[in-house]
């Protein structure tokens, strides 16, 4: 799937978090070089992890978060929570958030069913 994922020219990085935040496995985008550090990566994976724990308790009323996005002045971030895990996806600034996330959506396929009320 990240491979998949990553063929998308406006992702710069697809990468699978577990619950603390480590990184499972993940790539970036071929030539690119990362923003920050692999000590500022782990921070920020970590970070996003406790945030999507954090929503969990508005899931009763509200409904579960299907995904969620920042667009920051040099990237966007949008995790999609995914059982166990998730998946974490960086983009170019000046991508459309809400028309990536169907695309992503549609490539996890039948993992996301639930998603489309199925």
């Amino acid at each position: 799937k990240i491979k998949d994922i990553l063929k998308d020219n406006e992702i710069r990085f697809v990468g699978f978090l577990d619950q603390e935040g480590n990184l499972i496995k993940g790539d970036f985008r071929r030539g690119l070089v990362p923003f920050e550090n692999d000590k500022e990566q782990r921070q920020t994976f970590q970070e996003l992890a406790e945030r999507v724990s954090a929503r969990k308790k508005f899931d009763h009323s509200m409904g579960p978060v299907k995904y969620s996005a920042s667009r920051r002045e040099k990237i966007v971030m949008m995790s999609f929570p995914l059982n166990r895990y998730i998946l974490l996806i960086t983009a170019d600034p000046h991508v459309n958030i809400d028309r990536l996330a169907y695309k992503i959506i549609q490539k996890l396929g039948d993992t996301w069913s639930d998603f489309f009320g199925r």
